[in-house]
């Protein structure tokens, strides 16, 4: 009963999967599968200081996005699963409207917000903080990293959502009852057991925003340039099919890396626990 989701897996990731890989090891001859096998695009991309940067930018941009995601989440998930009582499936539905509007309208919208005539600097200038309006908003790695964290704030609420609500009741009476004050129980008792859930909303949130390509190009500048957009380059504008699969392999690894690396330290918190 299994073979046919085997097998739609094999033909859907493995396959592509493959592919990539395959086309990393070929020069760029114009043709599909590229030409002769060769290194030399492995070699270009870990030694041309301009991809390291802005692999590292990219990196250090999505950290950013999932540490103001995951905090920004966090106290909406604690109320939803502690305080919302009979309004949590109306506000678990009002955090989930965003997903009913196109991702690319969601950034458009920031667009407009966040403008040299925009929402924010008309606000500014109507409160009479400002005189005139400010280009510093949009263009700006700080601009990316705001639409990203919005557009990605709900994948973050509902995975720590979950791991706050199976946090035993009675553990949490158990302390109570012992005489441990509010801020004792959340830091000895709650967080430690939701920390399951924090961990995979970061993932959930690290993973798709270090190759986003769509937000760098709409709000940000040429400081925002992400990995995505040299690697959707090379396949488009470029027509460089084997770098930019040969960049893609390299931005995998690295993924898997620090993957592998948030599993390691959710295991040992959780043997701590």
């Amino acid at each position: 009963m299994t073979a046919p989701g085997a097998l739609a897996t094999a033909t859907l990731v493995l396959f592509a999967l493959g592919l990539v890989l395959l086309l990393g090891v070929r020069s760029n001859d114009g043709s599909l599968l590229g030409g002769a096998f060769t290194l030399s695009n492995f070699a270009v991309a870990l030694t041309d200081p301009l991809y390291a940067t802005v692999i590292v930018r990219s990196l250090v941009i999505a950290g950013l996005v999932t540490l103001a995601t995951v905090v920004a989440a966090y106290p909406v998930a604690y109320y939803l699963a502690f305080h919302a009582g009979k309004h949590r499936a109306l506000l678990l539905f009002i955090v989930t409207l965003p997903f009913w509007i196109s991702y690319l309208l969601r950034v458009f919208a920031w667009k407009v917000v966040l403008a040299y005539n925009g929402v924010l600097n008309s606000a500014l200038m109507t409160t009479g903080l400002t005189s005139e309006p400010t280009l510093a908003f949009l263009n700006t790695p700080a601009a990316v990293i705001v639409t990203l964290a919005h557009a990605y704030a709900a994948f973050a609420i509902l995975p720590i959502y979950v791991a706050l609500e199976n946090v035993p009741r009675s553990l949490i009476e158990a302390a109570e009852d012992l005489g441990a004050r509010p801020t004792s129980v959340f830091r000895r008792v709650i967080l430690p057991m939701s920390m399951p859930g924090v961990m995979a909303a970061a993932l959930v949130v690290f993973v798709p925003t270090v190759g986003d390509y769509v937000t760098p190009a709409l709000v940000g500048g040429p400081d925002s340039t992400m990995i995505g957009s040299m690697i959707q380059a090379q396949f488009g504008k470029a027509n460089d099919w084997p770098f930019g699969a040969a960049l893609s392999v390299i931005v995998m690894l690295v993924i898997l890396s620090v993957v592998l690396a948030a599993g390691y330290a959710d295991k040992k918190l959780g043997s701590r626990s």
